[in-house]
């Protein structure tokens, strides 16, 4: 079979995590056999590797939340993970940006940012974007990996000293190591690639295929995951992580192993390590998660950590230069976030009360609402007049879990539905879903992949059926909807249709690219014409303020003169990144 072709590029820099095809494997390479082998890491491969990791999570979020029984079972490991990982995507995307152009004595050129950057930049975004225990011990083995790769080229044997130095740094980081844990994992990927004698994709896959045995054994290193039959879940988001390091460096995926959950083992001595503390974080344990970043100096985070570990447990603390991240269990909030304000400067407090999904919801919500996601100011209006919270999704910035889990949260409703409206914000909006669910919402998200299937789903929205039958409504009619897109290519690529030169005008249809042309108004006729081929009632216009004038006019006459019985709504979609948005219903 064919290699999937890469979509083209359109007038917005699409996100990284988009890029699901063959790619040749990142970094400086050698020739042999006929072949590209890699030697070494680069920023781009950090890049794709930060992307490859936050689509991997995505896809196993629900996988890890419902394994994670240690050390609290608050089913979010999984979420947690994928937080992280966003905010280091975040983080490594802002430095490319800044790098996209330079200027320089002959005039403006392309410009990628150096290893040292990527890597960096990846470590913050996820120190300062870590979210629960697993998340916040991520972190840290990310700035170990960070500290080796910024200092030498990152080859075969930086890459083995790297996830050396991540591993030896997350356990520093823990205040009590725990076997069995993610940390077990870390150091078997870590053992694995040093006994390897190879290039760098030699590396990074014994890391992975030590880690993934390492995860095997967790329930038989750690009593309550014996007893629940499960493997340790941030140990799993690890390797889901350095499945996605094996597939930026090589360019192939890995295999994809269906993991079968192991019969629940009896404890035994062969199973102790800190069965007693694990019983205790089952059947009580502290009452609340605190979580913030701290502005200190070294020896402040020293005197944190020892009176810290005397008011809860699971304290994990990690960072330096100035900046950390606090992560403790404790019963007094108050206490954990007093002692961090004596150590230096905590900010984005979060505090986490693990029964919170018992407490019932506040007074005077509304009983049900719509969150929808938009591309334009224009398609924003429409939705608030529908009654819809809106999220804006700016060209080139689409909003991030956080934003979509404010929206819920700002929408005041018992039973939320929410529209991501975009394919590729499927595993932020379910992040972000799942965030909320634990804070006694419901919500319904329905897999729209694009605007105007938001808007058919919104165009049957009633409130006063039951909340079942309204998502089943909605649901249906946003699949009963095809879209269609018209925008213009930046640079050469090859498309389904052929190969685009920049300025091309792209018409796709479901996502791919249908026609390749130099005149968007014919383009669009030809684009409406095949999707009115198989058939529909209704045609939804939304144009953007780059759509030529009068292109609504001609192909609503259009419609009325080829197409019998099919009626055209238009709407002003404003701002937003495609000149024109078709829907067929």
């Amino acid at each position: 079979m064919a290699p999937e072709a890469p979509r083209p590029v359109p007038s917005r820099p699409p996100p990284p995590r988009t890029w699901r095809i063959a790619r040749l494997p990142c970094g400086s390479t050698r020739s042999q056999g006929g072949r590209q082998v890699p030697q070494t890491l680069d920023a781009v491969a950090v890049r794709a590797w930060c992307s490859l990791a936050l689509e991997a999570l995505g896809r196993a979020r629900e996988e890890i939340d419902a394994i994670n029984v240690y050390p609290v079972a608050d089913g979010d490991t999984g979420t947690n993970l994928y937080l992280t990982v966003e905010s280091a995507v975040q983080a490594v995307e802002a430095v490319f940006t800044a790098h996209e152009t330079v200027t320089g004595a002959d005039g403006v050129r392309a410009s990628v940012p150096a290893l040292a950057d990527a890597v960096r930049a990846m470590a913050h975004g996820a120190l300062i974007g870590a979210r629960g225990n697993s998340g916040t011990i991520l972190a840290q083995l990310l700035r170990g990996m960070a500290q080796v790769l910024c200092e030498q080229e990152a080859d075969a044997e930086g890459l083995r000293r790297a996830l050396r130095r991540a591993a030896e740094s997350a356990y520093q980081a823990v205040a009590h190591p725990v076997e069995g844990t993610v940390l077990t994992v870390a150091t078997a990927a870590a053992a694995a690639a040093e006994r390897t004698a190879g290039d760098a994709t030699e590396v990074v896959r014994a890391a992975y295929e030590g880690a993934r045995t390492a995860l095997d054994e967790t329930p038989h290193q750690l009593a309550v995951l014996g007893r629940a039959g499960v493997v340790d879940a941030g140990g799993r988001g690890l390797v889901a992580v350095l499945g996605a390091l094996v597939e930026a460096v090589s360019g192939e995926a890995v295999a994809v192993r269906k993991r079968q959950a192991p019969a629940p083992l009896p404890v035994t001595d062969d199973c102790p390590a800190d069965a007693e503390w694990a019983d205790a974080a089952q059947e009580g344990g502290p009452a609340f998660e605190v979580i913030y970043l701290l502005e200190a100096d070294d020896a402040a985070v020293a005197r944190l950590r020892t009176r810290l570990d005397g008011l809860g447990d699971s304290l994990v603390v990690v960072g330096g230069d100035g900046l950390w991240n606090v992560h403790v269990h404790v019963d007094d909030a108050g206490a954990a976030v007093e002692a961090g304000v004596d150590a230096g400067r905590p900010y984005r407090i979060r505090i986490t009360h693990f029964a919170a999904d018992r407490v019932a919801p506040p007074r005077e919500r509304a009983q049900r609402a719509v969150v929808a996601v938009v591309p334009g100011e224009g398609l924003a209006g429409l939705c608030a007049e529908a009654g819809a919270t809106t999220v804006l999704a700016r060209p080139g910035e689409p909003p991030a879990s956080g934003e979509l889990a404010e929206a819920i949260r700002r929408a005041h409703a018992r039973e939320v539905v929410l529209l991501p409206n975009d394919a590729d914000l499927r595993h932020t909006a379910a992040a972000a879903a799942e965030q909320v669910r634990a804070e006694g919402v419901r919500v319904a998200l329905i897999p729209t992949r694009a605007a105007v299937q938001g808007i058919a789903a919104l165009a049957v929205h009633e409130p006063d059926r039951r909340f079942d039958e309204d998502v089943v409504a909605m649901t249906s009619a946003a699949g009963a909807t095809r879209y269609g897109e018209l925008t213009v290519a930046e640079r050469q690529s090859w498309t389904m249709a052929g190969i685009c030169q920049a300025g091309d005008v792209l018409g796709l249809i479901d996502g791919d690219v249908v026609v390749i042309g130099s005149d968007l108004t014919a383009a669009a006729r030809t684009v409406l014409d095949r999707m009115l081929a198989a058939g529909g009632e209704m045609v939804t216009l939304v144009l953007g303020e780059e759509a030529p004038e009068g292109l609504a006019e001609y192909l609503e006459a259009h419609v009325r003169e080829s197409h019998l019985a099919v009626d055209t709504v238009t709407y002003d979609g404003g701002g937003q990144s495609s000149p024109l948005l078709i829907g067929v219903e």
